[in-house]
């Protein structure tokens, strides 16, 4: 059984494939969604934990906070930094490690991820990392996919071609509101809403292909397939595209189900 430390470094790996600015620009709505879900005020101190290409990070910095943004994948640091220069954003985006932050007790207002902690090895160290850099009476904040949506189903259709190593901890587990109470540190109770966001495609078989290609998790699984096994996975992601489309017209128009969990660090 592979170590955590050997999980994160694969983790590393693969979320540094593929194109994953093309992917986070989907879920750029997200950012807006979880300041305001925190109610973020201008002039606080804003970490974004697995910041990604910066989605929340800019949003909060747009919201006048001094805002920190971290991520473990250089490029995607570089990608939001340069998000933040066109927009002439000032936001201080860094290297990091969620699971073992580098700045002090209570360093900041608001402690929040959107779509990124839920990513890391270690979930309990992650989260108590969360709340050991939120400040008393500050807020901790964070978007997470849900395991019975959209995004958990796609996981478990990679899955059944491409198995996860042993001892990884399922992303989606943050998308529950027992687990996040389970894992969040004393005093810290969460508050949960599951919503959705609509996710629209040229086709189900775009989507298929536009994940294949860009998506590092997806990517990645593929490329590990025999060629011959390949066109398998590609047919599930199809299928579960037309199985959950709204729309009628022969484009995709997917839900993906998330929580936003909002805690306050007594």
């Amino acid at each position: 059984m592979p170590t955590l430390e050997a999980i994160k470094v694969k983790q590393q790996a693969t979320w540094s494939s593929g194109a994953y600015d093309k992917i986070a620009w989907i879920t750029s709505p997200l950012g807006d969604t979880l300041c305001d879900a925190v109610d973020v005020r201008p002039g606080s101190k804003v970490l974004d934990v697995a910041t990604g290409t910066g989605h929340v990070a800019l949003a909060a910095a747009r919201r006048f906070c001094d805002t920190t943004g971290v991520d473990y994948v250089p490029a995607l640091i570089e990608v939001a930094r340069r998000r933040a220069e066109a927009e002439g954003l000032e936001v201080s985006f860094e290297e990091g490690d969620a699971e073992a932050l580098r700045f002090e007790d209570g360093s900041f207002d608001y402690v929040v991820s959107a779509i990124g902690v839920m990513f890391t090895a270690d979930h309990p160290k992650a989260a108590s990392e969360l709340v050991r850099v939120c400040r008393p009476g500050g807020k901790v904040g964070m978007v997470n996919w849900t395991p019975a949506g959209f995004v958990g189903d796609m996981s478990r259709a990679i899955a059944k071609h491409v198995p996860p190593p042993p001892g990884i901890m399922p992303p989606g587990m943050w998308g529950t509101e027992d687990y996040l109470k389970e894992i969040l540190a004393d005093g810290v109770d969460p508050r949960i809403e599951t919503r959705a966001i609509t996710m629209r495609f040229l086709s189900p078989e775009h989507f298929a292909d536009f994940f294949i290609a860009n998506y590092g998790p997806t990517l990645k699984a593929f490329e590990s397939l025999p060629e011959d096994d390949r066109p398998a996975l590609r047919r599930d992601l199809v299928d579960l595209a037309k199985r959950t489309s709204r729309a009628t017209d022969g484009t995709a128009a997917c839900d993906f189900e998330y929580i936003v969990a909002v805690a306050t660090k007594r």
